[in-house]
């Protein structure tokens, strides 16, 4: 299947429930083009210089997602254009966010990342410590970041029990946090378990190689 067809597939399978966000990570210009053609105008990229060099390269109206663990010296490269900052693992990072969107005028919406699998390569923080930041003096007097909701990702695994618990868990700690905040978006869910996101309750998938075919690194 094309790139076209993938989206139009993806886009009807999750749509109304949830937003799809196409990882183009290594991905050519002419591959989120394609996309974009097809009407898919939000990419998920997880390097801040290249998502910048394709921001400058591409259509201005294309949604940029920063979902990769970000480096607090590098976000004044995206402070300009990203839509949403999927992977906030700490407070000196929406620290940092503050600052740089401050300079450019703008308000930058955060996820803040939940760690949920087993594995210790996955960054994340526990419930109680988001908890913390939302209720923060530091955070109620930034004025350019607004966390809207909370991301997360499972153990790499064929286990798809041991998935679910880990979605369910984090779904019942966003339900915890959304009544009290102003959530839009729960992030869970990429190609090879997204309907296990999708059943506990996701509404922003992200989906890469089923789209645009294996990455060559």
């Amino acid at each position: 299947m094309s790139i076209a067809e993938n989206i139009k597939k993806y886009t009807e399978e999750i749509s109304p429930q949830a937003t799809l966000v196409a990882v183009s990570k290594t991905k050519p210009n002419e591959d989120i083009l394609e996309a974009y053609e097809a009407g898919q105008h939000v990419f998920g990229e997880n390097k801040i210089q290249e998502m910048t060099d394709k921001y400058e390269a591409l259509p201005k109206d294309i949604e940029w997602h920063m979902i990769g663990h970000v480096q607090t010296n590098k976000v004044k490269y995206m402070a300009s254009y990203v839509s949403l900052v999927h992977a906030v693992h700490k407070l000196k990072l929406l620290k940092e966010i503050n600052k740089r969107a401050k300079q450019e005028d703008r308000v930058i919406e955060c996820l803040l990342q939940l760690k949920i699998a087993e594995e210790d390569s996955k960054y994340g923080m526990e419930g109680t410590e988001a908890e913390k930041i939302l209720t923060s003096e530091a955070y109620s007097a930034m004025e350019n970041v607004k966390i809207v909701g909370l991301m997360g990702m499972a153990t790499f695994t064929e286990n798809e029990a041991q998935i679910e618990q880990e979605f369910e868990f984090l779904k019942k700690q966003y339900d915890k946090l959304a009544e009290k905040h102003q959530f839009k978006y729960l992030s869970m869910g990429m190609s090879g378990d997204y309907k296990l996101a999708l059943k506990h309750g996701s509404n922003m998938i992200r989906i890469g190689s089923s789209i645009f075919g294996e990455r060559n690194y």
